[in-house]
């Protein structure tokens, strides 16, 4: 049987399609492939981005910033010492790109001038984090990514670093 060049168009079109069409259901059905969004309600938090903007701004307008260093311990957050701690309230966010389920929030009530996120809830890796808080009516929000590393000033030869 001769093919012509009619039917020869006609198979590689249906051949084309079929492998397309393999590799989208394939990668539908696959658990492998996370199609979450980063946000579970995205549009609810896309409404509360110009509060967001305005406490990003008080945060950057401060007199003094607040500090991030890693510790044997973990992460340390140095808040302001002007700040009257029992008056600090907020919420710390971890955010991990890479696996939604390291994801973590910790409250924030100061007793002293700084928080300690302990080394074992962190892995090695990229960390997301927002700092939201509220001091004398005004909200605050600091964001920073940092690459968090286990390895500390006692097990490098190099002076301790700010992370960042």
């Amino acid at each position: 049987m001769k093919i012509n060049w009619g039917t020869g168009i006609i198979i590689a079109f249906a051949g084309f399609i079929s492998f397309i069409l393999f590799f989208v259901i394939r990668m539908s059905t696959d658990d492998r492939a996370n199609h979450d969004l980063v946000t579970e309600e995205y549009y609810k938090a896309e409404l509360n981005y110009q509060n967001e903007i305005n406490a990003e701004t008080n945060a950057r307008d401060a007199k003094n910033p607040i500090k991030m260093m890693k510790t044997p311990e973990g992460l340390v957050l140095e808040f302001p010492k002007e700040y009257k701690n029992d008056k600090v309230i907020g919420k710390v966010s971890l955010y991990r790109p890479s696996n939604k389920h390291l994801d973590f929030d910790v409250s924030l009530r100061l007793s002293n001038s700084h928080l300690l996120i302990p080394d074992k809830r962190l892995l090695d890796g990229r960390w997301d984090i927002k700092i939201y808080w509220e001091y004398a009516g005004k909200t605050y929000l600091h964001k920073e990514s940092i690459t968090y590393s286990k390895e500390g000033p006692d097990r490098r030869k190099s002076a301790p670093e700010l992370i960042k």
